[in-house]
């Protein structure tokens, strides 16, 4: 089935009434999640009317609360230009080269997550027009809203957390380990019978170990990388739901954060990836300016599908490697993508 064909039950509208829409608040208001409507379809293969080219400098406050997928049946950069001065206010792109199982799985998860599925659009929309730090600040306060919302208490309530297992006091204290030698700084993820499930105490050892490199100036080379099968299968779901109150957990996260200090040191890092970099395992590493990984290696933000968005600075990072159109398609979905495909989208820099 081609991608177009996936949109044939949903409103489709043309570029035309898309700009329309975009300089008129009441039609806006119309296609937002608040009033049904989960999602908004363009046709993009018809060119927009010389009337639409003005300038669509300010439209942006009119931009329907709702995701916007763009559909055409060539590359998105084989689009006229026209077309192209349109796209920024475009959150998914579904072209000829689009995975079907990304945008399969995407539709599927904005039917069963709808308002975590529009938070993180409308995080995405905001991300590389402010700094690094203002963008995190944005995804935390988004992310401490969302746990408290509907759908991610509808996720986490089946599961018996008390039941689970806690960390161990050795696994608080090896959760991360750092070696010197000389000018180069070797920092281990070292819960390998957990593929580095992201805890608090791997959280807390992480930030220990990136402080002392933004601190110590001797310091010239940074080398991340995980042990065991994985680098890191993402946050540790032991501990999901335990943070309640919102206020201390937006602090902790924006106070704490190991993707920030990554950025600080980004052209000091190499992070060497294997295995699963899920959520925070790609998240945070994204920020460094050299992500090696092995052919093993394999990616996904899983966020949205607990009703969450990512939380350990992937809007922030992850647009700014691929662009917001593929980083909203990879985090809607929640689906694995393969080395090479994070190759062919800058998401990693290369294989080895």
């Amino acid at each position: 089935m081609s991608n177009a064909a996936k949109f044939s039950a949903a409103e489709v509208i043309t570029l035309d009434a898309f700009h329309y829409l975009l300089h008129n608040p009441m039609l806006a208001e119309e296609r937002s999640i608040v009033s049904g409507c989960p999602y908004l379809v363009v046709d993009l293969n018809k060119p927009p009317s010389d009337v639409v080219l003005i300038s669509t400098q300010g439209t942006d406050k009119w931009r329907p609360n709702t995701i916007v997928i763009g559909v055409c049946s060539v590359p998105v950069n084989a689009l006229a230009e026209p077309t192209q001065a349109l796209l920024p206010f475009i959150d998914v792109i579904a072209d000829g080269t689009t995975p079907e199982f990304l945008l399969d799985a995407a539709l599927i998860n904005i039917a069963r997550q709808p308002i975590a599925s529009t938070a993180l659009i409308q995080v995405l929309r905001h991300s590389l027009s402010v700094s690094v730090e203002q963008a995190l600040i944005l995804e935390s306060l988004t992310y401490s809203s969302l746990q408290h919302g509907a759908e991610f208490l509808r996720w986490l309530r089946p599961k018996d957390l008390k039941a689970l297992d806690k960390p161990s006091r050795e696994d608080f204290d090896k959760a991360v380990l750092s070696e010197r030698s000389s000018n180069h700084l070797t920092v281990t993820l070292n819960r390998p019978t957990k593929h580095n499930a992201f805890s608090a105490s791997m959280r807390e050892g992480l930030n220990e170990a990136l402080l002392l490199a933004s601190t110590d100036m001797s310091i010239e080379q940074v080398t991340l990388q995980g042990a065991g099968p994985s680098f890191c299968a993402g946050g540790d779901l032991e501990e999901f739901g335990e943070a309640r109150d919102a206020a201390i957990a937006h602090l902790t996260r924006t106070t704490r954060s190991p993707g920030r200090l990554i950025y600080t040191l980004r052209d000091k890092i190499t992070v060497n990836l294997h295995g699963a970099c899920i959520g925070a395992g790609i998240e945070m590493t994204a920020f460094a300016e050299r992500v090696i990984a092995r052919p093993d290696a394999f990616f996904a933000l899983p966020e949205v599908g607990f009703g969450l968005v990512p939380g350990a600075g992937g809007t922030v990072s992850i647009p700014r490697r691929i662009g917001p159109h593929r980083t909203a398609l990879l985090g809607l979905s929640g689906q694995r993508i393969d080395c090479a495909t994070a190759l062919s989208w800058g998401l990693i820099d290369a294989i080895e």
